[in-house]
C-alpha cells in the first residue's frame, strides 16, 4: 500500500487533511502530513521565524520524506545518508494549493524516493517562478504585491476572515462548521514563501503526475483536453503516459467537502489509475477541428488583416453578425481560430440568410490578455462598420466560450448601432482557478448597464459545472436588473456541442438561436 505524504496550502496546516488522512489510513495506507514552519494550526503572527521562505518549506517536506522508513540513527545523520537505501517504499506526495511548490521543490531533490506527485486543484509550478504568480485573482495578487511592498518580503499576509476564505478559491461544498474551523485554524503566511522563486533541476520532470481538477474552482478534464487540443507545446507533457487526471464536484477545498471521494481518488492515483489525455496530431480530431454540424454552403470570402467577411449574395448594405472565439488560444495554433469549422459554418450560415458574417482572430493567448483581445476585436468591429457593404447601424456580437468575458465591454451601455449580443456555452464571470483577469471583463455584472440591447444566451445541459456557474450568476444577475435575456437551451448538449453533438437538438438550437439573433438585426 502507497505510502502519502499530504502537503497543505496557504494559511493551512495539517488538521485540514484529518478526515482524509483517516480514511486513508483505514484503507491500509501510511500517512503523514506536513507541517510547514510558520502554518501550524492557530499560530498567530509572528510565530514564523524570520527569514521563513519557501526554501523552509521545502525543508520541510524534506524532513518528512527522509524520516520514512528511517531508524533513529538514520534521521541523526540528516542529509549524509543514502536516501536510496532507506526502504522500497515510495511516496505518493500530494501538494494542494500553495502546497505543490514546496512538494515539487522536495520532489526535485528526492526524485528517488517518490512514486507519483498529485497536483490537488493546483497549477504547474515552473523553475524560476513564485509562488505569487500563481495567484489566480489579479487584484489579490496586486494586493499581495503592495503588502510586500509595505511590509517588506520579511512581513506575514494575515490569514483571510471567515467570508474572505472564497477570493483563494471556491469554498463551494464546505459545511459551515468545517469554515468556522478552517477559520480558526489559520495562519499568517510569511511573504517569502510567496515571493521566493521556486529553484528546480529538472530531476523530477520524469516522475508520474496526477491531477486532481475541482469543478466548482472551474476546472475540469474536458477544459484541460480542450487546452490541450489546441496544441500549446506548454501542455504537451500533460499527454504523456505517466500523466493522468482525476475531477472531484466540488470547490477548491475538497479535503473539507469530499474528504472520504478525495482518499478514494489519491488511492486510485497511487495505482497509476485515471483519465489520461489525447495527444494533438493523434487519430481522434480535437473538438474544435471536427466538422460543423449543419450542411452550410460556400460562399465568398474576403481576408483583411486578421478579419474574413462571408458575403451574401445580397445587393445594399447588409446587417453583419461578428463572431468572437473563445480562448486562451496559443499562439502557434494552427489554424488560427477564424479557420475553425465551427466559426466559419456560423458565418457562413448568416451570409445564407443575407447578412455578413465575420470571423477574426484576437490575441487572447493567455488569461492576461483579455485588455489586448478586447481591443482586437474593437477594431474588428470598426473595420467591418467602415465597409461600403455592411449597414453600420445593423450589427451583431455574437461571443464563444472563453470570449464570453469581453461582451462586459459591449454590455456596458452599448452603442446604438449593436442591435444584439449573442454569447453560446460562455464563459460569463471569471473562473475562480483559470489566472488573472482584469476587472473589468465580468459580463455577470456588466449586464446591469446593457439597458435594452437583447441578449442571446445559448446554454447547454452537459457544460463544466465551473462554466455553467457562470452563466446562472449572470442570468440571476439579468432577472434582477430586468434585462432583454432570451435563453436558447441545448439539455443534451456539451461545450463545442456543434462539432461534438451531431444531434436534431443541436441543429435546431443553432437555428433558434440564429433566427433570433437575425430577428433583432431587422427589427
Amino acid at each position: 500500500m502507497a505510502v502519502f505524504i499530504l502537503v497543505s496550502g496557504m494559511f493551512t496546516g495539517p488538521h485540514v487533511w484529518e478526515d482524509t488522512a483517516a480514511q486513508l489510513t483505514s484503507a491500509g495506507a501510511e500517512v503523514h502530513t506536513a507541517t510547514l514552519t510558520g502554518l501550524g494550526p492557530g499560530e498567530t503572527r509572528g510565530a514564523a521565524p524570520a527569514g521563513t521562505d519557501l526554501e523552509t518549506h521545502i525543508a520541510d517536506v524534506l524532513a518528512v520524506i527522509d524520516s520514512i522508513g528511517a531508524t533513529g540513527d538514520q534521521r541523526d545523520q540528516g542529509d549524509q545518508r543514502d536516501h536510496g537505501d532507506q526502504r522500497d517504499q515510495e511516496i505518493v506526495l500530494v501538494g494542494h494549493d500553495y502546497g505543490i511548490h514546496p512538494a515539487l521543490g522536495a520532489a526535485d531533490r528526492r526524485t528517488e524516493r517518490i512514486a507519483r506527485v498529485v497536483h490537488l486543484d493546483s497549477g504547474r509550478p515552473q523553475n524560476g517562478f513564485p509562488a505569487l504568480a500563481a495567484v489566480p485573482d489579479q487584484s489579490l495578487r496586486e494586493e499581495l504585491t503592495a503588502h510586500i511592498g509595505t511590509y517588506g518580503a520579511d512581513g506575514e499576509l494575515p490569514s483571510p476572515a471567515r467570508d474572505e476564505w472564497q477570493r483563494w478559491g471556491s469554498t463551494s461544498g464546505i459545511p459551515d462548521a468545517a469554515l468556522d474551523r478552517l477559520t480558526a485554524l489559520a495562519a499568517p503566511q510569511p511573504l517569502r514563501t510567496l515571493h521566493q522563486p521556486l529553484r528546480l533541476t529538472g530531476a523530477a520532470a520524469s516522475l508520474p503526475v496526477t491531477g486532481v481538477l475541482c469543478h466548482g474552482n472551474g476546472a475540469s478534464i474536458e477544459m484541460v483536453q480542450m487546452l490541450v487540443g489546441f496544441g500549446d507545446p506548454a501542455l504537451r507533457a500533460l499527454t504523456e503516459p505517466g500523466v493522468t487526471f482525476f475531477e472531484l464536484p466540488t470547490g477548491h477545498w475538497p479535503m473539507l467537502s469530499l474528504p472520504t471521494e478525495l482518499a478514494q481518488v489519491l488511492l486510485r492515483a497511487a495505482a497509476g489509475e485515471g483519465h489520461r489525455l489525447v495527444a494533438p496530431g493523434s487519430a481522434e480530431l480535437p473538438a474544435h477541428l471536427r466538422p460543423f454540424l449543419l450542411d452550410v454552403p460556400e460562399v465568398p470570402r474576403e481576408r483583411t488583416a486578421n478579419v474574413d467577411l462571408h458575403l451574401p449574395d445580397a445587393d445594399g448594405p447588409r446587417p453583419a453578425v461578428v463572431f468572437v472565439h473563445g480562448g486562451p488560444v496559443p499562439a502557434e495554433a494552427r489554424p488560427t481560430p477564424r479557420d475553425w469549422p465551427t466559426l466559419v459554418g456560423y458565418a457562413r450560415y448568416a451570409a445564407g440568410q443575407g447578412v455578413v458574417g465575420v470571423t477574426l482572430d484576437h490575441r487572447l493567448h493567455d488569461m492576461a490578455d483579455y485588455k489586448r483581445a478586447a481591443a482586437d476585436v474593437a477594431s474588428a468591429v470598426d473595420l467591418v462598420r467602415a465597409d461600403p457593404r455592411v449597414d453600420a447601424d445593423r450589427v451583431a456580437l455574437w461571443f464563444f466560450s472563453g470570449g464570453g468575458l469581453i461582451a462586459a465591454d459591449w454590455l456596458n451601455r452599448p452603442p446604438t448601432w449593436l442591435r444584439c449580443l449573442a454569447a453560446t456555452y460562455p464563459v460569463l464571470a471569471p473562473l475562480p482557478g483559470q489566472g488573472p483577469v482584469d476587472g473589468r471583463f465580468r459580463p455577470a455584472e456588466a449586464v446591469a448597464s446593457a439597458g435594452a440591447l437583447p441578449v442571446v444566451i445559448t446554454r447547454v445541459g452537459r457544460e463544466m459545472p465551473g462554466i455553467a456557474a457562470t452563466v446562472e450568476q449572470f442570468l440571476t444577475a439579468s432577472r434582477n436588473c430586468g434585462a432583454d435575456v432570451q435563453v436558447v437551451d441545448v439539455p443534451h448538449g456539451r461545450h463545442s456541442f456543434e462539432t461534438l453533438d451531431r444531434t436534431a437538438e443541436s441543429r435546431e438550437a443553432v437555428h433558434r438561436a440564429m433566427r433570433s439573433v437575425l430577428a433583432h438585426l431587422e427589427a
